[in-house]
């Protein structure tokens, strides 16, 4: 029999037109909780969230136990996917972050309870969802916001729209794919968690001034923290920090070097938390430059006409050159004329206090040292580093009462006490872990118990048993 070529073509062409249709139209739908459109977003969340509430909270744990488990096998995936995407950072260090978010974002175990009885009877007091939450994610930390975000959110009832970074919406769309597919896995509702595909300022606005969306929560710079806290709506906003690393006299200067090295360069300085500049009293000043140069992953530059045209790379009109945002200190190196060995992490040099390496926070393998006369002095100076951003600070010191002081004074969310900034997040340090920093709006490091409503019950004349 022959073929008739043209029939086939024409076959062939049907076919693919009606998978692209369909493609498209489950796109648009939310295919696995990625829509095109915000107000389709919102109302499949709304939906979602409503059947959540019906649930118990053995079912929220159960739920977010699968999405700790299941995402667990994509995190090296997912890191490689971000580095790629974004083009900051270091493939070691974000694989460490995801899965810390996935290991210590805490659950429903952070929803206390409180109970008032007297002669008038009982009152309870508990934390109740807001229902559909939006969330504002960076490209700084794309993965490990959504996880630490999703977890908790759905811990405390609620679902989430997600508008991720455009800079990074491609991995962060794929993880909520994934989140939603360990979540039906485990008998919980579609879209619980939702994503906006070829995200847009547009599409943020409309997602901020939704009618349903109850709350808001924001990663970022100053303009989305400023803009949320001016939605007319329950804000969370987690804003930008410029870290200090204060170093005195009594320090140990070796372990003081090294941990400072460790947290300036931790996937190539993105994290907020991560110190920004080093502030050294002037007793011991040229030996932590020693130690500093003699450190094997640092390369420091002591020519003034190489520190010039490195912030001549970095710093454009003012502001950090955002090419070389969370970009490897060798690539960096190497667009000022040096050849650096990869093992290198950061760059470090001496500079005054004015200095951009020190007023800005420039997210780059970069750290300045400025030395101070005495830590009184060092302590000023740390202040007026950090812009009042009251986010993080560090302090090498074995004076408990200089720590004391200087942990009082900064009035950080997080301070860091002879560790790197990143002990802060859990890392190598004790307590529970998030990436959702609201220092701006005073919540501190976000748990579960952030993104509930307080809610209070009275039953008068009655059950009270003493």
């Amino acid at each position: 029999m022959r073929v008739n070529e043209n029939l086939v073509d024409c076959l062939v062409k049907e076919v693919m037109n009606s998978l692209e249709d369909r493609l498209e139209k489950e796109e648009q739908a939310g295919g696995d909780g990625v829509f095109k459109d915000v107000n389709e977003a919102v109302a499949a969340a709304k939906k979602a969230q409503e059947e959540l509430f019906r649930m118990t909270l053995s079912d929220r744990k159960r739920i977010t136990d699968a999405i700790r488990q299941d995402m667990d096998a994509y995190v090296e995936e997912l890191s490689r996917r971000t580095v790629e995407e974004t083009g900051m950072g270091r493939l070691e260090d974000k694989i460490q972050k995801n899965r810390v978010a996935l290991k210590q974002t805490p659950g429903i175990e952070d929803l206390p309870s409180y109970v008032y009885t007297g002669d008038r009877g009982l009152t309870l007091l508990e934390l109740s969802p807001f229902g559909v939450i939006g969330s504002i994610t960076p490209s700084t930390n794309p993965t490990e916001t959504v996880f630490c975000n999703a977890i908790g959110m759905i811990c405390a009832g609620n679902s989430v729209v997600f508008s991720p970074h455009p800079g990074a919406y491609k991995v962060t769309n794929y993880t909520v794919e994934l989140i939603n597919k360990a979540i039906v896995k485990a008998g919980g509702p579609k879209n619980l968690v939702v994503t906006l595909n070829e995200p847009s300022l547009e599409k943020s606005n409309t997602l901020m001034a939704h009618p349903d969306i109850r709350m808001l929560v924001a990663t970022g710079g100053p303009a989305i923290v400023k803009t949320v806290l001016s939605s007319g709506k329950k804000a969370i906003g987690a804003g930008a920090g410029n870290p200090p690393a204060l170093v005195d006299q009594t320090a140990n200067i070796e372990k003081a070097v090294k941990d400072i090295v460790a947290g300036c360069s931790f996937d190539n300085n993105l994290p907020c938390t991560s110190e920004k500049e080093a502030i050294v009293v002037d007793e011991v000043f040229e030996y932590f430059v020693f130690n500093m140069k003699h450190h094997p992953e640092t390369y420091f530059l002591e020519d003034p006409a190489k520190i010039e045209a490195l912030k001549e790379l970095v710093v454009k009109e003012g502001k950090p050159n955002k090419a070389f945002t969370g970009k490897d200190a060798s690539y960096i190196l190497g667009k000022i004329g040096i050849e650096a060995d990869k093992k290198i992490k950061l760059i470090s040099c001496v500079t005054d206090f004015d200095h951009p390496f020190v007023q800005l926070e420039l997210l780059m393998p970069i750290l300045p040292i400025v030395r101070a006369e005495n830590r009184e002095s060092a302590l000023n100076l740390a202040l007026k580093a950090e812009h009042g951003n009251r986010h993080t600070a560090t302090c090498h010191s074995r004076d408990i009462e200089f720590l004391s002081k200087a942990a009082k004074e900064m009035q950080t969310t997080i301070f860091v006490k002879n560790a790197p900034s990143f002990a802060g997040l859990g890392i190598g340090g004790e307590g529970y872990t998030t990436f959702t920093i609201a220092g701006p709006t005073g919540e501190g490091l976000t748990s579960t118990k952030s993104f509930c409503r307080h809610r209070r019950c009275s039953l008068v004349d009655g059950f009270n048993i003493r």
